[in-house]
């Protein structure tokens, strides 16, 4: 519970540095966009490699196998259940919500939180279960903010920075090649600065949002969705499967976390709704105050 309430403090006290930054005039609406540019083109990458580079010996190959199947099994149930929801709202906003129920924030609160539930055993099998999560945030989830055909889209998707870095993380992760310290270090620093940076950006976005923004009902339908349902059903699925105790508490806390914070990045940078986006963010991390703790002492 300690490490769940710090971690989702700190967010928001980034948020509010991001607030306090829109209203000095240090983020602004012209400069916003190389913020952006700056994360997705630069420090996400660094990120994504850097998450890549964990330690594997064949015994835990075997255990891990299980995870990856169970985590591939959920990712395509999300995409799915994304076609499916949302079809009466607006395009831009249907944009933002299929995304977050595809992408959640597992990739920055999911690994702590793992751990602080089921030790060290849990951590790894979680960095192992974000990997197609991390596929499907830069393939089925970027191709929901790119406005072209079927072949511009897969060559966007192909050449995107972030797709490159899953690329690359998967040969490091799966040939064990050491990288220089000095590699090492850049990687981590540059990608470390990632959730700092992004909550800043949303920060200074919700800054300009009116209060009403926030207490929209189809962001309470989505936190719902995301915090309650989607749990509940990976639960139900992987109980039914007969998955090990510790793989389905994994993947079940894993599919409690908030929207991910890449929804506004992705947002501002292709021209989607980055104000919604952001107000999906920040009221759904809200409510997973409430909602993670309730499913981690569930599934204990």
């Amino acid at each position: 519970m300690k490490s769940m309430l710090t971690m989702q403090g700190m967010l928001f006290l980034l948020i509010l540095a991001g607030i306090y930054a829109q209203k000095k005039g240090i983020i602004t609406g012209n400069n916003r966009k190389k913020f952006t540019d700056l994360i997705i083109e630069i420090i996400l990458p660094c990120n994504i490699v850097n998450s890549f580079l964990i330690e594997w010996s064949y015994n835990v190959l075997i255990n891990c196998v299980a995870v990856l199947i169970a985590a591939v099994i959920t990712q395509i149930f999300y995409v799915v259940l994304s076609k499916l929801l949302f079809k009466n709202s607006t395009k831009d906003r249907q944009a933002v919500l299929r995304y977050a129920v595809i992408c959640s924030n597992a990739g920055f609160l999911g690994n702590p939180i793992v751990e602080s539930v089921f030790g060290s055993q849990g951590l790894l099998f979680a960095s192992v279960a974000l990997i197609p999560l991390r596929f499907a945030m830069w393939s089925s989830g970027l191709k929901l903010f790119t406005k072209t055909d079927g072949k511009s889209t897969a060559k966007k998707l192909l050449t995107h920075p972030c797709i490159i870095a899953v690329f690359v993380g998967f040969f490091f992760m799966f040939t064990q090649i050491k990288l220089p310290g000095f590699v090492l270090k850049t990687l981590s620093g540059i990608g470390g600065s990632n959730t700092a940076l992004s909550m800043i950006i949303i920060g200074s976005i919700l800054a300009e949002i009116h209060i009403k923004e926030i207490l929209d009902k189809e962001l309470f339908y989505f936190s719902v969705i995301r915090l309650i349902a989607i749990p509940a059903v990976v639960l139900f699925i992987l109980k039914l499967a007969g998955t090990d105790s510790l793989v389905t508490g994994v993947i079940v806390l894993l599919a409690a976390m908030p929207a991910g914070s890449t929804a506004v990045m992705l947002a501002d940078k292709y021209g989607g709704n980055s104000r919604f986006a952001s107000s999906c963010v920040f009221l759904s991390t809200v409510l997973s105050l409430i909602t993670i703790p309730i499913v981690s002492m569930l599934l204990i």
